[in-house]
């Protein structure tokens, strides 16, 4: 797995991913083994679209077959959104990563993750 050299991109590609979160932690972002790419995440949001209830979120980047959490069981009040991460605190995926998210309850949350795939 070799990381590109940020100072020799040819290619920087904006992107969006969408995912109703479920209850088991599925990738909504994820990085091949051997792309040559990284993803930047400039931001990730979710949304708790259950007109009552609250719902808690976690995501994790899954590496080498291990989850490090960057949020685990944060709360997300009903009809609310959640900013995990901004331009300001980028996510970056390298090689071989995925960007992983599940929920307390199915049908709640929905995420919108807009991200730069570099390479």
């Amino acid at each position: 797995m070799t990381a590109p050299n940020l100072l020799l991109l040819s290619t920087a590609v904006g992107k969006t991913a969408v995912q109703a979160v479920g209850t088991s932690a599925v990738a909504i972002l994820s990085n091949a083994a051997s792309s040559g790419k990284l993803l930047i995440v400039r931001t990730l949001t979710i949304s708790n679209v259950d007109g009552t209830s609250a719902a808690d979120i976690t995501v994790d980047i899954y590496r080498s077959a291990t989850a490090h959490r960057i949020a685990k069981g944060i709360t997300v009040p009903a009809q609310s959104s959640l900013v995990i991460s901004d331009r300001d605190n980028p996510i970056y995926l390298e090689e071989g990563d995925d960007l992983r998210l599940a929920a307390s309850a199915t049908g709640d949350l929905e995420a919108i993750c807009s991200y730069e795939e570099l390479s």
